[in-house]
């Protein structure tokens, strides 16, 4: 069985890698490459999967919504990706790195009995980044 449960979150990064040019960076990154940065309104789902326990669920959804926010929300909701997070020193806050981040942020957290399984972020109506996670 599988659950999905799906949060939100706004934070803002700046796609640039520090060994090019303006230029190259422009035409890697195209207008997320702006100096000044951007944000987005994130969506993230969550799915969790596992056998139904004896009260009827797969999992505490209470206690799976307070794991995403304590270990991953909080690190990441309304933050400058590239300044005020440290895994991003030397990482282009690409959704795909972030997606990573989060993995391994719950992933260091977990305490459920259900499986991590997936993890989707969505950056805008286009773009949806999918990562199989099938671990605790």
């Amino acid at each position: 069985m599988r659950l999905t449960r799906r949060y939100r979150f706004a934070a803002s990064h700046r796609l640039h890698t520090p060994a090019l040019s303006e230029e190259e960076n422009r035409r890697l990154y195209g207008k997320c490459a702006n100096p000044f940065g951007h944000g987005h309104d994130y969506i993230l789902d969550v799915t969790v999967e596992g056998p139904v326990n004896a009260d009827g669920r797969l999992v505490d959804r209470a206690a799976l919504d307070g794991l995403v926010r304590r270990h991953a929300l909080a690190r990441v909701e309304y933050r400058n990706l590239n300044q005020d997070l440290p895994e991003f020193a030397h990482v282009v806050p690409t959704t795909e790195n972030l997606a990573s981040l989060v993995r391994d942020l719950l992933l260091d957290g977990w305490d459920l009995p259900a499986r991590l399984a997936h993890l989707r972020i969505s950056e805008t109506d286009r773009n949806a980044f999918d990562l199989e996670v099938g671990r605790n």
